[in-house]
């Protein structure tokens, strides 16, 4: 595998080889930190990392991936940068690239990621869009691999909101790995028609299977994975929980939901989530609508079945595989 100078900044920049060896890559680097062994494969190197949306998994594990392959970090939130304020983009990402030998980015529209990525003259990492969430697929496909010990023709049902950044990202990559992705929402939150096509012309290259279902009790039976995210993403306005918590109760990821889907089935969710009552947004949101959970429930969260904090670890593992690789 040769990945270096290249970005990531979406799924379908990867082909299923790469996805593959970047799993591996991940699955060995966690091993050796596990047993002790450094691996500090790119001493005195520097990284930006760009937040205009805060994060604690993805700050935390790139700072500690970075620090685990012997890099420096500069942390950059909307009050520590100028960039598209009083600095362009591409300005920002041109002096950026003169300094540092990659940037993550975390934020909101596409275009900005690639925009760095076009003008950075180093490699580029998405650490979140509103389109993409790569490096979360390929945290959540090492931890799948960990317990199913294979991805291809397992069956993933995605809850809720399937047609956002991690709806999205996980359905082309299931597409590009050979699995059986089914976005288990109401039409009015289904993928967009031309990512659909995109990923069924995968398909046929890869034997996956994508479908999308209203209907939970027709979707979920025999799911190897269950997964969902939150309703509603950083930044959107009160109105749309309303709407949201009305249409998507049903989609609820609860005790009956795991039980249709099978004992052997397994609970994954990007964090974080609603779960209890234990945060300030769960309590409002409680308030207003009287709901004591949303996306999950507690009993499901805390549960057997529920492989959460498994995939938040190694949200760290893969973004040193593919800070590792792209740095060559």
């Amino acid at each position: 595998m040769s990945l270096k100078g290249r970005n990531l900044l979406k799924v379908l920049d990867l082909s299923s080889d790469e996805i593959n060896e970047l799993i591996d890559l991940a699955a060995k680097l966690k091993q050796e930190k596990k047993n002790g062994i450094p691996h500090r494969m790119h001493e005195g190197k520097s990284i930006a990392l760009i937040f205009e949306k805060s994060s604690t998994r993805t700050r935390c594990a790139f700072e500690v991936a970075a620090y685990d392959l012997g890099m420096n970090t500069t942390y950059l939130d909307p009050s520590g940068s100028q960039m598209g304020k009083k600095e362009s983009i591409a300005d920002t990402a041109r002096v950026l690239g003169r300094m540092y030998d990659g940037i993550e980015y975390r934020g909101f529209g596409q275009e900005r990621v690639e925009l760095i990525a076009k003008y950075a003259g180093v490699p580029v990492w998405n650490g979140l869009t509103d389109e993409s969430h790569p490096t979360q697929i390929l945290a959540d496909f090492l931890t799948i691999k960990e317990h199913f010990g294979e991805l291809k023709g397992k069956k993933l049902v995605f809850m809720g909101d399937a047609c956002y950044n991690m709806g999205n990202s996980m359905m082309v990559g299931c597409a590009k790995m050979g699995m059986h992705y089914v976005a288990c929402a109401p039409k009015k939150y289904w993928p967009g028609q031309e990512l659909l096509d995109i990923c069924n012309e995968i398909a046929k290259e890869t034997g996956a299977v994508i479908e999308c279902i209203e209907d939970p009790s027709e979707a979920v039976p025999g799911a190897d994975i269950i997964y969902t995210d939150v309703w509603v993403s950083m930044g959107e306005p009160l109105a749309a929980w309303s709407e949201r918590i009305g249409i998507l109760k049903k989609y609820t990821v609860d005790s009956k939901i795991m039980e249709m889907a099978g004992p052997d089935s397994k609970f994954m969710h990007c964090l974080p989530a609603f779960h209890d009552l234990e945060t300030e947004t769960g309590k409002e949101m409680y308030e207003l609508f009287g709901v004591e959970h949303m996306e999950v429930s507690n009993e499901v969260f805390e549960g057997p079945q529920s492989i959460v904090f498994d995939e938040a670890e190694n949200r760290m593992h893969t973004i040193k595989a593919v800070m590792a690789a792209t740095l060559g």
